[in-house]
């Protein structure tokens, strides 16, 4: 759980059947073109998370914000999911994507709490040293939010699907964006 000014975040494991109508309908959304789902049937969308859920690298979680979903939330070991190969992972390491979900009453400031309740949850764990991202080299607005969260751009990579820009983020380097001393 995470309380930021805005409210309360929670963040549960995902089920892959139960929940695939409602990621359909965030993935699919305009809003989602760089999570590339765009033309997913639900079908689809069902077997991408049924696919997670099974992966023993790879894990998928569902954010809700006072209890409501909110966001969607992946984390993955990157020495065996997205990033095999495009950089030498430290220990420690744990890859992560997150999407919020549509809507029409945005909240100011909501991205940048979703964002921070997900780097909460995974620093929750002391075995995580250093989260990675590799956001589309065109997003620029994550860009700006990953660096107000403490993320470092270390340089652009090419996977298969996108031209992206790996980037990394400490304990320290977090706690140092929320103002905690470290």
């Amino acid at each position: 759980m995470s309380t930021t000014g805005i409210g309360t975040f929670t963040i549960r494991p995902l089920d892959p059947l139960k929940d695939a109508e409602l990621l359909h309908s965030w993935v699919t959304h305009p809003k989602a073109a760089y999570w590339m789902m765009q033309d997913a049937k639900l079908p689809d969308v069902e077997r991408e998370y049924m696919r997670i859920a099974a992966h023993e690298h790879h894990h998928a979680y569902l954010g809700l914000y006072e209890g409501r979903p909110a966001f969607l939330m992946e984390k993955y070991d990157p020495r065996y999911v997205e990033l095999t190969g495009l950089y030498d992972p430290a220990p420690g390491d744990v890859g992560m994507h997150f999407l919020v979900a549509p809507t029409d009453r945005p909240i100011h400031g909501f991205t940048r709490a979703v964002i921070t309740a997900v780097m909460d949850e995974l620093f929750a764990d002391p075995r995580t040293r250093r989260v990675v991202v590799e956001p589309d080299v065109s997003n620029k607005a994550v860009h700006a939010l990953n660096e107000a969260v403490g993320f470092v751009p270390v340089r652009e990579i090419d996977k298969p699907e996108k031209r992206a820009l790996l980037s990394f983020c400490t304990r320290d380097q977090f706690l140092a964006a929320r103002g905690v001393a470290v």
